[in-house]
């Protein structure tokens, strides 16, 4: 939705890109000393806007309104509460900041309002008396426009959250794809704060009040992550972007006028709109003997040093606002034609819920990480809303789990070590002392079975789906379609994995994550080898999709790329209908051969992810880790000669009796071993075989469901084979 279907009669584009964000140049007499964002945009923004005749005209109104408040007697120890949403806008990346970055964010920007700020009382001798307590707070709103509770933050998955040239678009992408209310969050009921990963090479930017967007949700302010709040991703040095912008949004120009960047000399012919601020041409840094204008308005009565300290400068020592900024921020909310003044009254804040009475309507949590290894603890995080007194957790199975030391049910937030392997679901009963709310997440948490040893071998045969398994782990970012077992085919049996990518729309992330295996036993001078098959076709000619694989050595924690195969790499040709393999021609083997001795752990992982962009089908088999070279064989054990001795297995898949079938040259007594994946003989039994052809029947009966190897280990011969059990 473009700003220009909001303001429908006004010729001018207001957020239109000022150039392409690839011609963006930054300009560093815009900025603080030492950053390389320019600090704030309002005025280039507003500057803009000036230039249409039509906007000056709409305009009107609501100027003449505020300086008819402005020169009437301010209101004394009257609070005005302003219900606040901070709206996240993120591509996955850091700029996804935590709650606590924005509730430290929301208390700096309370504290330097109230004049809570403790170095408010060391501003420089010239100034001291003057910080201004505004009497105005900022409370998050707790109600949606459309009634529904919430905790006063949204989050809206977007790569528009990098691309920053058009903060209408932003806006936009959070309209339809935020996780609380798709809908238009109306600026004359809640003051909007976008949090992105870059707004147009500024840290920060809003507009000062009009009627010409009164209602627009694009009545906020744009904020940088990394400029918002104290803490996470962003620091004290730059914790007070928010004060500043919420001033300009108040109708606070800077302190040395409305129209340019700091540090030019023509500031001195311009003025704020305050009296108590000494005319200045603004700084970049923290120079307290800052005196760039001579000839101070008749307030002060001599030629006083600039106010460096101002929220509305640029230095790093910003901590006061003056009594004339306050008179002018209290005035610009009585005005009812740009919205300010709707925001405060009683019936907006009980509409938006923002009226410091906060009851519990969600039960929510979440946990640091969703899929570990036996004996690892997971850390669980409380985020019901928006008031909780007690808590009870409970856990199914109620087996395999213990809470750690200091945690229990009733933690707010437990650690929990989990010592077996299985799927467990977690609840959570939230209570305020009133009301209660339950949360329930089935399956929630994976834990893998042990690590299964080398060589290491899955072709997916012993499968009916993906969905519940502990040994491999479906990841499916965007969801929609996501790996799938594919029961008709595949390399080496009737079975591998399939990713539907054929009709799905945009980018898209699917993950495929195995056990753990232990490559803890390869000497380091030794090299490991992960093989796998795959057949794809693109759609067109112009798909670029990727297949990326990584390892990790810690149970997962931590991913190291070691593969990428990407556009006409992974396939070069196309099908304009939903494909699939006909034949073993359409497969391709890839082997990862840079697998260092770093990695040989005994919780070592691998990862198959691929991202998509609307190509074709991706199937994937044969995933084999093995000590040794690159080998387009299957590596199923440590000698491998069973050609040489014809030896086989069938049926295969199996269900009940199994046929080992071989040939010898000499009559030899030998020991037929049943392997399962980690590597435990499962079965063995002593034979003498004679010259020539013998054939061996096994009852798989009593052996679960899975991949198991048949070793048949004699004088001479070490042969094995897999086969898989139904």
């Amino acid at each position: 939705m473009k700003i220009t279907a909001i303001l429908i009669s006004f010729s001018f584009l207001l957020f239109s890109s000022l150039s392409a964000q690839n011609k963006r140049v930054f300009d560093p007499t815009n900025a603080r000393d030492g950053e390389t964002v320019e600090y704030c945009h309002q005025h280039i923004k507003m500057k803009e806007l000036r230039k249409d005749e039509n906007f000056i005209m709409q305009n009107a109104q609501g100027e003449e309104e505020f300086n008819k408040k402005l020169k009437e007697p301010m209101e004394k120890d009257v609070i005005y509460t302003i219900p606040i949403v901070f709206h996240v806008l993120h591509n996955e990346g850091p700029e996804n900041i935590s709650d606590e970055q924005i509730h430290d964010a929301l208390f700096v920007l309370n504290r330097d309002f109230s004049l809570g700020n403790a170095d408010a009382a060391n501003v420089h001798p010239d100034f001291q008396g003057m910080p201004a307590n505004s009497e105005i707070e900022f409370v998050l709103a707790t109600k949606a426009p459309n009634g529904v509770c919430f905790k006063g933050i949204t989050r809206t998955a977007s790569v528009l959250s990098v691309q920053g040239e058009d903060g209408g678009d932003q806006v936009s992408a959070i309209v339809s794809g935020n996780d609380v209310y798709n809908g238009t969050w109306p600026g004359n009921r809640y003051l909007n704060v976008f949090v992105c990963g870059d707004i147009g090479g500024a840290a920060g930017y809003t507009y000062n009040p009009g009627n010409w967007n009164a209602t627009s949700m694009t009545n906020g302010i744009w904020l940088l992550h990394n400029y918002t709040g104290s803490i996470g991703t962003s620091s004290v040095g730059t914790s007070r972007t928010l004060t500043h912008e919420v001033g300009h949004w108040l109708n606070l120009s800077h302190t040395w006028g409305g129209d340019n960047n700091p540090n030019v000399s023509t500031s001195c012919n311009q003025d704020d709109g305050v009296q108590d601020t000494p005319l200045c041409i603004g700084v970049t840094s923290c120079n307290m003997n800052s005196n760039g204008c001579s000839g101070d308005n008749a307030y002060w009565g001599f030629n006083i040093r600039d106010n460096v300290e101002n929220y509305m400068d640029y230095s790093y020592c910003s901590k006061m606002f003056t009594e004339g900024q306050k008179a002018r921020m209290r005035a610009a909310l009585q005005v009812q034609s740009t919205g300010r003044k709707n925001l405060w009254q009683t019936s907006n804040l009980n509409m938006t819920g923002a009226t410091g009475v906060l009851v519990l309507c969600k039960a929510q949590f979440e946990a640091d990480r969703t899929t570990l290894c036996a004996g690892d603890a997971i850390q669980f995080t409380d985020d019901s809303y928006n008031a909780v007194s007690s808590w009870n957790w409970s856990i199914s199975p109620s087996t395999g789990w213990t809470f750690s030391s200091g945690s229990s049910a009733s933690s707010q937030n437990p650690n929990i070590v989990f010592s077996e392997e299985g799927l467990y679901t977690i609840t959570l009963t939230a209570s305020d002392g009133t009301t209660t709310d339950v949360e329930t997440k089935n399956n929630y948490i994976r834990v893998l079975p042990s690590a299964a040893g080398l060589p290491f071998w899955e072709g997916f045969e012993a499968y009916t789906s993906l969905q519940n398994l502990t040994n491999w782990e479906v990841v499916n970012v965007n969801n929609n379609n996501a790996f799938t077992l594919e029961s008709s085919f595949g390399y080496s049996g009737t079975k591998c994995v399939r990713l539907p990518n054929f009709g799905q729309q945009g980018s898209n992330v699917d993950e495929l994550i195995s056990q753990s295996i232990d490559v803890s036993t390869v000497p380091e001078t030794e090299d490991i080898t992960l093989s796998f098959r795959y057949a794809y076709r693109k759609r067109t000619s112009a798909n670029y999709e990727l297949l990326k694989v990584f390892v990790s050595n810690n149970c997962g924690d931590d991913w190291s790329q070691k593969k990428t195969l990407g556009g006409n790499q992974l396939g070069s040709t196309a099908s304009n209908s939903s494909w699939y393999p006909t034949s073993l021609d359409d497969w391709k083997t890839v082997h990862v051969v840079n697998i260092n001795e770093s990695f040989y752990s005994p919780t070592f992982r691998m990862k198959f992810r691929f991202e998509g962009e609307g190509g074709n089908n991706f199937y994937l088999d044969d995933i084999n880790l093995y000590q040794g070279p690159p080998s387009d064989d299957l590596v199923t054990g440590l000698l491998d000669d069973a050609k040489e001795i014809g030896l086989s297995v069938y049926p295969n898949p199996v269900d009940a009796e199994l046929s080992v079938d071989f040939e010898l040259n000499s009559n030899q007594s030998l020991e037929v071993k049943i392997v399962n994946l980690l590597g435990k003989v499962v079965g063995s039994y002593g034979i003498h075989a004679n010259e020539g052809k013998n054939t061996v029947l096994l009852n798989t009966q009593s052996l679960s469901h899975g991949t198991y190897i048949i070793e048949l280990v004699g004088e001479n011969i070490s042969s094995s084979l897999p086969f898989v059990k139904l």
